[in-house]
């Protein structure tokens, strides 16, 4: 899940901690901090704390996170946030992330990856920094964004094709390329932003499609089998499916928001059937095959606020599986 509005009581807290699930991934914008003051910051993650759906989840259930701009510090914020290393301090702070980690002693981000499950049923999750070093964004003019963008449903950001422009750094490319080479039955990549969707005028790794590139050949290079994108940011949820080039089809869900919605819901040449514009959560579930994995079936789910079911796509393994 995604987009937590931290002084509101998040109500579909009460419907996640009824999945009882083995892991909650926090996806980013876990609190709106929106600030250069980290007193004010740190209020913000305090209430959070004191959420008692909150509670409840962190007690019972593992939990991941990442961050995004609003919990970073500042909208649509990249590099250029002048308070990033206070912000980063309250981060591994709340979330209980020890001063022994890599995390916290990295000097250009808070990426990270977990390896859960044993044997032939080990899933990969990798969580990349999109914020640290990412190179600031361009917008048009506001007259071009009235009268073109809005009007369509799209942002104000222009694509980037400098060579020099990145998301999220050389140090974590270096990283990411070595974590992609780690065997796993499954690997899901937890980006903050959406992966797949195709330019909308938001943020998103579209913006820079020389590293949304270079993430999709990576990919294929080391012939990873099984992946699948996670996402949030945009207050809508949804579900894409891209195989252009590949050899296999990747599918990412996005879930958006626990607290926030928006009913102007951008185009998407590669979504599956309908977005949802309420508050909502995904879900990931695996049923493993027996006696062999190639029977296991994955699903995708976007549930909403009491835990109904929205939409839930059946992804056998063997169909995202094609290298030996």
């Amino acid at each position: 899940g995604s987009c937590a509005e931290e002084n509101t009581n998040i109500p579909i807290f009460k419907a996640i901690n009824k999945e009882k699930s083995d892991l909650f991934i926090f996806l980013g914008d876990n609190i709106y901090a929106d600030t250069t003051d980290m007193n004010v910051m740190k209020k913000k993650y305090q209430q959070l704390g004191k959420n008692k759906g909150f509670m409840k989840l962190r007690r019972t259930t593992d939990v991941l996170a990442i961050w995004d701009d609003h919990d970073y510090g500042q909208n649509d914020a990249g590099a250029e946030y002048p308070k990033k290393e206070q912000s980063k301090q309250l981060f591994l702070n709340f979330w209980n992330i020890s001063q022994k980690s890599p995390r916290s002693k990295r000097s250009d981000g808070i990426y990270t990856s977990k390896m859960i499950g044993k044997d032939n049923h080990k899933i990969h999750i990798i969580m990349p920094d999109l914020r640290w070093n990412r190179t600031p964004l361009k917008a048009v003019s506001k007259k071009q964004y009235e009268t073109v963008r809005k009007i369509n449903n799209m942002g104000p950001y222009r694509i980037n094709t400098d060579k020099t422009a990145t998301m999220i750094g050389e140090k974590q490319w270096q990283w990411l390329e070595n974590e992609l080479k780690k065997p796993a039955a499954i690997t899901i990549i937890a980006s903050s932003l959406q992966v797949i969707p195709h330019f909308t005028g938001w943020e998103s790794w579209s913006n820079f499609p020389q590293d949304r590139n270079k993430l999709i050949k990576l990919i294929k290079k080391y012939r990873v089998n099984a992946v699948l994108f996670i996402s949030g940011d945009t207050h809508w949820g949804e579900l894409s499916r891209y195989q252009k080039g590949m050899d296999y089809p990747i599918w990412e869900i996005t879930s958006s928001g626990l607290t926030k919605e928006w009913k102007h819901v951008s185009p998407n040449q590669f979504r599956q059937g309908k977005p949802y514009d309420k508050v909502n959560y995904g879900e990931i579930s695996i049923q493993w095959g027996s006696p062999s994995e190639k029977n296991t079936n994955i699903y995708f789910s976007l549930n909403d606020l009491t835990g109904h079911t929205v939409f839930k796509q059946k992804i056998p393994l063997a169909t995202i599986s094609p290298y030996h």
